[in-house]
């Protein structure tokens, strides 16, 4: 990629922005193949030229779009790995955060996952090193700090624990019109409250709580402890 890059100041980087949402738009709606740079030249207002100034070929501009899209999950990274609180509030936090930003950004998320479900091995190897990996990487990493420092079950891959957070997510956000139709789900309008079971059962899974010796509530328990049967009600006298 050549020119400015979205966030410079000046003519350029106004028009470099220009460039960038008029061909978000234009591949949210058509997919990469169905979109020239002419169109998109068109769309922002600008020469089919500029386009090449700031951005030598469709690809580089491409990429530039999905690229934006990492930018505010790389905060939200940064909050979840030095933020305040507990790990388990900062998880749910980026959870949330990140399942906001796929209902903000629609037409972004809808770009990603258009990509995803089209994607060829040359282009999944090419997104992967140039746009998604680096962000992957770092959530991971985080994961297993904490599992290092025993906030986290050591046991399992922190790739699949992210796999699983994220996968939620673009779940919730695909299906939420769909859900809002079932009667048993209750959550279809309340993302926040999705968010926070989805990371409580992350956290603790949906097996009854364990409870130490001699507890007599339900609540967690050191590893080998027993999960807590019901009381019994007293039988009738006949």
């Amino acid at each position: 990629m050549s020119g400015s890059a979205p966030g410079h100041t000046g003519a350029g980087g106004r028009t470099s922005r220009r460039i960038l949402a008029a061909a978000e738009t234009l591949f949210a709606e058509h997919g990469f193949g169905g979109v020239s740079m002419s169109a998109i030249a068109m769309r922002a207002g600008v020469s089919k030229a500029s386009v090449f100034h700031h951005f030598s070929t469709k690809n580089s501009l491409y990429l530039a779009v999905l690229l934006r899209a990492r930018q505010d999950t790389a905060i939200h990274l940064q909050n979840l790995e030095s933020g305040e609180g507990s790990f388990a509030t900062r998880l749910s936090g980026f959870a949330g955060n990140h399942l906001a930003r796929l209902t903000k950004h629609k037409q972004m998320s809808r770009l990603i996952l258009r990509e995803l479900l089209r994607i060829g091995p040359r282009r999944a190897r090419q997104l992967a090193e140039h746009v998604f990996e680096e962000n992957f990487r770092h959530f991971v990493t985080i994961l297993r700090s904490g599992q290092e420092s025993g906030e986290l079950r050591a046991d399992l891959d922190p790739a699949a624990v992210a796999t699983i957070l994220l996968g939620t997510n673009v779940f919730f956000f695909e299906a939420q019109a769909l859900l809002r139709h079932f009667r048993d789900v209750s959550f279809a309008e309340n993302p926040e409250s999705f968010t926070e079971m989805l990371v409580d059962i992350l956290l603790h899974g949906i097996r009854p709580r364990l409870a130490a010796p001699g507890d007599t509530a339900h609540g967690p328990a050191p590893a080998g402890g027993q999960p807590v049967a019901p009381a019994r009600r007293p039988r009738a006298r006949q």
